[in-house]
């Protein structure tokens, strides 16, 4: 363990169901080993059930509500996908001003995957670069943002990766920017 974070505190945030299960703990133990405390934030507090894609896997339990959360209690946000996850995330308005809320404190975010669909709703990747999961390219385009096919991408504290497999890249770059 490492204490390049310690003293840190740093949210994740997920729905309570739908969540890529590897997306959410990898980079959840890396800024923990990194010496950081992080929070579980869920629209409702308490159980979340994560997925291996399309199968269930672990629950895990989200220690308070996006609504019941603020943005000044934290260093970092971590963003994980899996395509359910951000989709809910994108239509709750509690989650969408929460993320939000760090973008105009310019606290630095961590999205992976398909989580930039909620970084749409919160309308702030107009102007920025950034990579995700292939198919959000044009919903990234549209919604004045450069696209690019890397491993990860950093662009004024936001730290974004493509899928799973860019995770120990992601992890690096996540505890880097907290």
């Amino acid at each position: 363990m490492s204490d390049q974070l310690q003293g840190k505190k740093i949210a994740i945030l997920v729905a309570n169901e739908g969540v890529e299960q590897i997306e959410l703990t990898s980079p959840r133990e890396a800024v923990e080993a990194a010496g950081a405390e992080v929070e579980l934030i869920a629209p409702e507090a308490g159980e979340v059930q994560a997925f291996n894609h399309l199968d269930k896997g672990d629950t895990f339990t989200a220690g308070k509500a996006v609504g019941q959360a603020s943005a000044e209690d934290y260093d970092g946000l971590v963003l994980p996908g899996g395509v359910a996850n951000p989709d809910q995330l994108r239509t709750d308005t509690d989650a969408v001003q929460f993320v939000r809320a760090f973008f105009e404190a310019g606290k630095p975010v961590g999205a992976i995957c398909h989580a930039p669909w909620t970084l749409i709703n919160a309308d702030v990747v107009d102007g920025r670069t950034l990579t995700s999961w292939p198919s959000l390219q044009t919903d990234l385009r549209n919604a004045g943002a450069e696209w690019v096919d890397e491993e990860v991408h950093v662009d004024q504290g936001l730290v974004s990766s493509r899928k799973p497999d860019d995770l120990d890249a992601f992890n690096a770059k996540i505890v880097e920017e907290f």
